[in-house]
């Protein structure tokens, strides 16, 4: 095969100090075809004239464009046509004769090439036809619309028809209709445009050796998107594109929108816009997807573990837009993945056990694994054999109908200020057995379990830390099991580390060092729960609960969005092998105020007292389901006449109790 430069999707329009020829002259900055210009500048397409200029409106030559073609292609010497106008041995000379050696262009009849001539459109649509025909690409055409078709030369028909069906060359629309002016000059602007869409064209369409990857001649550069664009059918399980490519978003929106069989638009080979489908978390560097609070994609909100699903609201040429509960979040296009309807391989989805247990079957979209945990109690009326769909654990949809359960799992919003009912030895106890039952499944890390885990003999540790600081052993406990895989995790063997403190995703293997797992648990529980996440001081304070990826310790502390129901579901078996008797005992409720200021408790029920403190202000997602989490304990009428309702502080010790208005706080149990 002849020799073709490489262009992938991926470098097109890509710059780096490393491979860039700056361009330095003021008549390129700022042209509408600036990046067109400065990508054919810095690989020596295009070259300055004695003053530094590039001349980007000025009308290009045929010579000027044959020499283009021959640099970009980088085509052999040839001198087996001449050309008895041009000067023999010069640079342009060269190029001209190489291009007509490689079949790209011809002379006219009396043996002349007429270097100087201004290029006409149709011209250059015929070099370019020909040019596709030496790298060996297949062509397609389409039939021509313009008002003035008839205009076109029978000699360029073809040439025009394929351009036009890869969007190389587009046509100028009028009041009357689109009209393609085949005889009108182009610039040296409209030549790097054309230029470049052909050479976007060929990365799409140019054929492959067998089993043998295509190889880039310049350097991919990471986190940089080119501004080439497709849309896309689908078609027997596939992404199906056209083969047209276009330079901007907007373009390619306006034939998504035209069309119904159309269902994506593409980017780098990536969907970023569908009609319908799901969206998950990407592999990427960071080995998770940031959810920002708007569109300029500053202000992190949250963030999901990879693979993961997000509901999809729509996209734009910089990011997706999606929801979580009723919130709307922004994502940068890199960090997910768009799964069109058609493509779907797997969701995660909630059933009903017949012992009445609410069990999450989750769904990885990367991995294309599934796992299952409990929770707890499903909500009396959601039905056995059922399966319901939810990305917040709190709204349920039937599938296959049009009905919508609110549950909110008890220990997922429980405060963790509600002290648990067990001792210190009926933890012990807990730890004894489900560390047997572990050994008991024959998996092998849990082969020695019972004598190894870093969690045994911890309860009277727990119950000294629940009392000392006001965070529930139960919850303490769950979350160690949880992050340290019952205590036999790497990170918990050889550091004492049992809530993965310093684990990041993208470092599974770091984490601190500590003499003993006491030493770990003070750490969590005073670094973390007490300082920023229960705390409503706190930098992560979005409720003292366990909670999602919208309230509650989750929003901030780990990356699954699963991870406050998974703890939870550990506290729910740990009170079910105790006896029950921590399960509904606390009267659950959640701010509802959705006003600009935050909500105050006070030190007693009346609007006059001291602040203790104040909830700070937050959207609370869907129906107000995402406030602040609170236990009631009790209330009473204030001194303005309200209702008040005393509840546990949020706060760290000494404070145990506050005081919050009735109108701004709703029950979710009992």
């Amino acid at each position: 095969m002849k020799k073709l430069i490489t262009f992938t999707l991926l470098t097109l329009l890509m710059f780096s100090p490393f491979f860039q020829l700056e361009a330095q002259a003021s008549d390129i900055k700022g042209h509408q075809m600036e990046s067109d210009l400065n990508y054919w500048i810095g690989k020596g397409v295009i070259k300055a004239d004695a003053k530094g200029n590039y001349n980007p409106n000025k009308a290009v030559t045929r010579g000027e464009f044959a020499s283009y073609i021959a640099r970009a292609l980088k085509l052999p010497v040839s001198t087996k046509y001449t050309f008895k106008d041009l000067k023999s041995n010069t640079s342009l000379t060269i190029e001209i004769q190489n291009a007509a050696g490689a079949g790209i262009l011809s002379g006219y009849p009396d043996g002349t090439f007429k270097a100087g001539e201004k290029i006409t459109r149709q011209q250059m649509a015929g070099m370019m036809y020909k040019a596709m025909r030496y790298m060996e690409l297949p062509v397609q055409k389409t039939t021509l619309k313009f008002k003035d078709s008839k205009k076109i030369s029978a000699n360029f028909i073809d040439a025009v028809s394929t351009a036009v069906n890869l969007n190389i060359i587009r046509g100028d629309h009028r009041k009357d209709g689109v009209y393609f002016n085949p005889k009108d000059n182009a610039t040296i602007a409209h030549a790097s445009a054309f230029l470049f869409r052909l050479f976007a064209a060929a990365d799409v369409l140019k054929p492959t050796e067998p089993n043998k990857p295509s190889v880039p001649d310049t350097p991919s550069i990471p986190d940089v998107d080119p501004e080439v664009y497709k849309v896309s059918a689908i078609s027997g399980g596939q992404v199906v594109p056209t083969t047209a490519l276009y330079k901007n978003y907007e373009d390619a929106l306006a034939v998504y929108n035209a069309s119904s069989s159309i269902r994506a638009i593409e980017k780098n080979n990536k969907i970023i816009k569908m009609k319908s489908g799901r969206a998950f978390g990407s592999e990427n560097p960071k080995q998770y997807t940031s959810l920002y609070s708007d569109s300029t994609l500053r202000t992190e909100v949250t963030y999901i573990q990879k693979g993961y699903e997000m509901k999809y609201i729509g996209s734009s040429a910089e990011h997706v837009i999606l929801e979580l509960g009723g919130l709307t979040f922004y994502a940068k296009l890199g960090e997910v993945d768009l799964v069109p309807t058609e493509l779907v391989t797997g969701y995660s989805f909630y059933e009903v056990g017949s012992d009445g247990v609410l069990y999450h079957d989750t769904y990885n979209n990367l991995t294309k694994t599934r796992g299952v945990y409990s929770i707890g109690p499903a909500a009396p009326s959601m039905k056995n054999g059922k399966k319901y769909t939810s990305l917040d654990g709190v709204h349920f949809d039937e599938v296959g109908a049009k009905n919508t359960i609110t549950h909110y799992p008890y220990f997922q919003f429980q405060s963790v200020r509600q002290p648990s009912s067990y001792s210190g030895a009926e933890l012990d106890s807990f730890i004894t057995e489900i560390l047997k039952d572990r050994q008991k499944t024959g998996i092998a890390r849990y082969k020695d379990a019972p004598t190894k885990s870093k969690l045994i003999g911890l309860g009277n540790y727990l119950k000294t830390i629940e009392e000392t600081h006001r965070v529930n052993a139960l919850f303490i406990l769950a979350t160690a099991i949880h992050e340290s895989d019952y205590g036999i995790s790497g990170n918990a063997q050889t550091k004492n580390n049992i809530f993965g403190i310093k684990v990041f995703d993208s470092s599974p293997d770091l984490g601190e060092i500590y003499a003993r797992p006491e030493n770990s648990i003070d750490a969590f529980v005073t670094r973390y729960a007490n300082l920023n996440y229960a705390n409503p001081l706190g930098a992560h304070s979005f409720g003292a609960v366990p909670g999602n990826k919208l309230v509650g310790f989750n929003v901030k502390y780990a990356s699954d969005p699963y991870w406050g129901s998974k703890v939870a579901g550990h506290m729910w078996r740990i009170d079910t092998f105790l006896g029950k008797k921590d399960y509904q005992k606390a009267d659950l409720a959640r701010t509802i105020y959705v006003g600009p200021a935050g909500v105050n408790v006070r030190t007693d029920p009346d609007p006059l007292s001291t602040k203790l403190f104040t909830y700070k202000q937050k959207d609370p997602g869907l129906n107000a389901a995402f406030g602040y989490p609170l236990v009631i304990v009790g209330e009473t009428v204030g001194s303005d006449g309200f209702k008040w309702y005393k509840v546990l502080a949020d706060s760290n010790p000494p404070a145990e109790h506050g005081w919050i208005r009735s109108d701004l706080v709703e029950r979710i149990s009992k």
